[in-house]
């Protein structure tokens, strides 16, 4: 199965900056560059014609910075920011930039800000796969292209590995592309508890306490050491 390849922009009012960065795209199988621009303004009349799912974005530009053109954008593009300047690293995250690549940068560096930007972009494509519903007994997930109802009381634990969920119930398992983040949001918090930075327990699930890890059936589960004491009293003594 062939991917669809990622559409990028490069913005830079710097020639061999720019010829540079072209240069790496082309050794990136994924990347397919439609254009590489000095002007900001040129910039921006390609980003409201067609669809850019990548921008490398300088942020010293004359007419236009980098940061006040990306403000402007209503649905900016997986963005990541070059410049020469440390300084406006704050403000580059704080427009929701994926990375910021400080002048010069290595191939090697440039890759690992497009692999950070094929993480976004799957996230940002993925469909909903966890559909809230009206219901305190169950939420519907999307498992292989397939509607499953998961119930409440059949939980034992959820477990979060990286991009994709793994929802453990009596007799069944569920993996599906989701963050544990919002899962959460959706659960009951006083019936499921968040007890390990990859972990959330059904508490009435939970058997008995050895050290940091919490038994349920034959699974152990980890406790993070600064939620232990609070964890244990929620599950145990309310």
């Amino acid at each position: 199965m062939q991917h669809a390849k990622i559409s990028t922009l490069l913005v830079d009012d710097e020639y061999l900056a720019l010829k540079l960065m072209e240069e790496f795209t082309k050794q990136i199988q994924d990347i397919e560059l439609i254009a590489k621009v000095k002007s900001p303004m040129e910039a921006l009349q390609i980003l409201q014609e067609q669809t850019v799912d990548l921008l490398f974005l300088d942020i010293q530009m004359p007419t236009l910075s980098g940061t006040n053109l990306l403000r402007s954008l209503r649905n900016p593009p997986v963005t990541i920011f070059t410049t020469a300047y440390s300084e406006h690293a704050i403000e580059a995250f704080d427009l929701n930039a994926v990375d910021y690549l400080l002048k010069p940068f290595s191939f090697e560096r440039f890759l690992q800000s497009v692999n950070k930007a094929k993480e976004h972009l799957l996230i940002r494509n993925a469909p909903t796969l966890v559909i809230p519903t009206q219901s305190d007994d169950f939420f519907t997930i999307k498992v292989d292209g397939n509607l499953t109802k998961v119930h409440l009381n059949d939980i034992l634990f959820i477990e979060g590995l990286k991009e994709y969920i793994r929802i453990v119930c009596r007799n069944a398992r569920h993996v599906t592309y989701e963050r544990l983040g919002k899962i959460e949001d959706l659960l009951p918090n006083d019936r499921f508890l968040r007890v390990h930075k990859s972990y959330i327990v059904a508490k009435d699930k939970v058997e008995s306490l050895e050290g940091n890890r919490l038994c349920i059936e034959d699974y152990k589960i980890p406790i993070s050491r600064a939620k232990k004491d609070w964890a244990v009293e929620m599950i145990f003594y309310k």
